[in-house]
């Protein structure tokens, strides 16, 4: 689907688009098959991309049709993009989005043809991120698996067929990194409240944090089981979680905070 005649254009070099260009060049795409189009990628990606031997363009170059067209910019300059990049539209092109809360009839109106809208994450960053994903219904079944390959690279791919699922997605974990950032803040900040000096505090908070999530990474088990797994009856973590799990808890929390996300993720999609 993609070679040196049809590219994987990559509209963007920032935090996202770079991430995913370092993944596939890591994971063994070809260099030759890739065109970047950034008018100021940093000082770090111009050396990476001058080392692989990408081509780099500040401008999308005339004569040229994308195999993949990934559309990596933010989503406030969309409409002063995509007038530029139709010419790199043919009629075997797919149209890849990363961009919060551009649907894809904006881009079907814009572009035409085959297009997929997609919400990563930030840990895509590492290698660790997760993806979800809808296609239109001109993407086949190849063209979706070729698509799917290049995502994975940052992380799991999580397909949907209804496009209106894509809000809670990006409320659950297209925003979802914040909130655990939170989380560790306010951990360290109730135990600096307990008496810890603020700097060990956000230590054993992020250490607490980020080792969690690497033990749920690992384990077969579910959330709920390594949850169980460190209370033990009376004890200090029942204790806390009686607090947590209680009916003004967490959860309702979480509910009012995913659904206003998912709203205004509705709200950007206009």
């Amino acid at each position: 689907m993609i070679s040196a005649t049809t590219p994987l254009v990559l509209v963007g070099a920032g935090n996202m688009g770079g991430a995913m260009l370092n993944g596939w060049l890591d994971a063994g795409v070809d260099p030759g098959s890739i065109v970047v189009i950034d008018p100021k990628p940093s000082e770090a990606m111009t050396a990476r991309l001058k080392t692989a031997g990408v081509r780099c363009v500040g401008t999308p170059p005339e004569g040229l049709t994308a195999g993949i067209l990934m559309l990596a910019v933010k989503p406030q300059i969309m409409d002063q993009v995509l007038p530029g990049l139709a010419g790199l539209v043919g009629p075997e092109t797919v149209s890849l989005s990363v961009a919060a809360g551009k649907t894809l009839s904006y881009f079907e109106e814009r572009l035409g043809g085959a297009i997929v809208r997609t919400i990563p994450n930030t840990p895509a960053m590492i290698g660790r991120g997760i993806t979800g994903a809808v296609a239109n219904a001109a993407v086949s079944d190849a063209a979706k698996a070729e698509i799917d390959r290049l995502l994975s690279v940052c992380g799991p791919v999580e397909w949907v067929e209804d496009e209106a699922l894509i809000d809670a997605i990006t409320a659950v974990s297209g925003s979802g990194p914040a909130y655990v950032f939170y989380l560790a803040e306010c951990m360290a900040e109730a135990g600096r409240k307990c008496g810890l000096p603020a700097d060990l505090a956000m230590r054993l908070a992020r250490a607490t944090v980020t080792g969690a999530g690497e033990l749920m990474h690992q384990s077969p088990d579910g959330a709920a089981t390594l949850r169980q797994n460190v209370t033990s009856p009376n004890g200090t973590t029942a204790a806390a979680l009686a607090v947590l799990m209680d009916r003004d808890g967490i959860q309702p929390l979480f509910d009012k905070a995913l659904k206003a996300a998912a709203d205004r993720s509705r709200e950007l999609a206009g």
